[in-house]
């Protein structure tokens, strides 16, 4: 090639590459800049989506819900207070019984003879007795062979009542009324204080035992009316509480709750689990919103509320709770839109929008 030629496309090529530098770095004004390019991530405003709720004024039932169980009023395993062989059973199983009736006996044989010989004895201790006495006025007999036959006479009885509370308890009675679980022994067994008998139940009334966590503790008394139900039937039982345990339990932080129920026509078995309600307080037209919506800050409560399209926080004073609302009896009203998501994310005057509003 020749060598002018060559140096000519040098040169050409050349001049190109230097007015490709001078356009790509000179300076441009403002106003040549295009004003459609996205602004950058530090340029853009937070914006949070959000749901809402308008308030509106409903009825407000602050309610509890809890599992628990009915007990017996009274319950005991029979047994006898002393040893021997079952001579006799008189109840059947499954029936009802009354306050100390006899139930079944062991046998008391030697203990009946010895009773028998000590009231042989008791018609001659009390024939010396009395004539130690007319004697004694007399000034026959000194007094102390008086108080001898008199001591004699006083030791006498009491042998024949502790023979007497021996002989009671070889006999198994009834402590209250109630009904009679299934029998464990048969006649002829030999039986100790350990063996049970039977079991016994008092039905009527029934005693309704359930557990509340300790931020309902001062709400519970007793006279507070309650109902229950029982998976399998219909009806809903009414209860009144009638004890409370004297404090919290440390490991559950509950409180230990029972209430009465009559039972009078014994429909209801002791031992069945129940679903207990408690009705604490009815409230008509009360502002209430969802437990959510609440954010306490600094000892006190806020509600972040929507204002075109703002956030903005007001503080609140709350009243009765459920489980799942909150009633509110300062700081809002009705018609009024809360903010029920992101609440901990909320700033003041931020821009939202809101996803769903109920």
């Amino acid at each position: 090639m020749d060598k002018r030629v060559k140096w000519g496309i040098i040169t050409v090529v050349g001049a190109g590459l230097i007015g490709l530098g001078i356009h790509t770095f000179t300076p441009r004004e403002n106003k040549e800049l295009d004003i459609t390019q996205a602004p950058t991530t530090s340029e853009k405003k937070q914006v949070l989506n959000v749901n809402a709720k308008i308030i509106r004024p409903h009825h407000l039932s602050n309610e509890i819900f809890v599992i628990g169980e009915l007990v017996p009023d009274e319950e005991v395993d029979l047994s006898f207070e002393t040893s021997g062989k079952i001579v006799d059973i008189y109840f059947n199983e499954g029936t009802s019984v009354s306050k100390n009736q006899l139930l079944a006996k062991v046998n008391d044989s030697q203990l009946q003879a010895q009773l028998k010989r000590l009231n042989a004895q008791m018609p001659l201790a009390r024939d010396r007795v009395f004539r130690q006495d007319a004697l004694l006025q007399r000034d026959a007999v000194s007094k102390e062979a008086y108080e001898q036959v008199k001591t004699e006479l006083e030791t006498l009885y009491a042998d024949i009542e502790s023979v007497k509370a021996n002989i009671a308890m070889t006999e198994l009675r009834a402590p209250f009324d109630g009904i009679l679980g299934l029998r464990q022994v048969s006649v002829g067994a030999y039986a100790s204080p350990t063996t049970v008998i039977a079991r016994l139940t008092k039905v009527t009334p029934l005693k309704v035992e359930f557990y509340i966590s300790e931020r309902y503790a001062d709400q519970v008394k007793k006279g507070t009316n309650l109902t229950f139900t029982l998976s399998g039937r219909l009806e809903t039982f009414k209860a009144q509480v009638y004890a409370t345990e004297s404090s919290i339990d440390k490991e559950t932080r509950s409180l230990k709750v029972r209430a009465i129920y009559p039972n009078t026509k014994r429909e209801l078995l002791p031992g069945r689990f129940i679903s207990v309600q408690l009705k604490q307080k009815e409230i008509n037209d009360a502002i209430a919103i969802p437990s959510e919506a609440i954010v306490p800050e600094m000892g006190k409560n806020k509600v972040f509320v929507y204002r075109s399209g703002f956030a903005y926080p007001v503080d609140v004073e709350i009243g009765i709770r459920t489980e799942s609302e909150v009633q509110i009896l300062k700081g809002l009203s009705a018609g009024d839109t809360i903010l029920t998501s992101g609440t901990l994310q909320l700033r003041t005057g931020m821009p939202i929008i809101i996803d769903n509003i109920n």
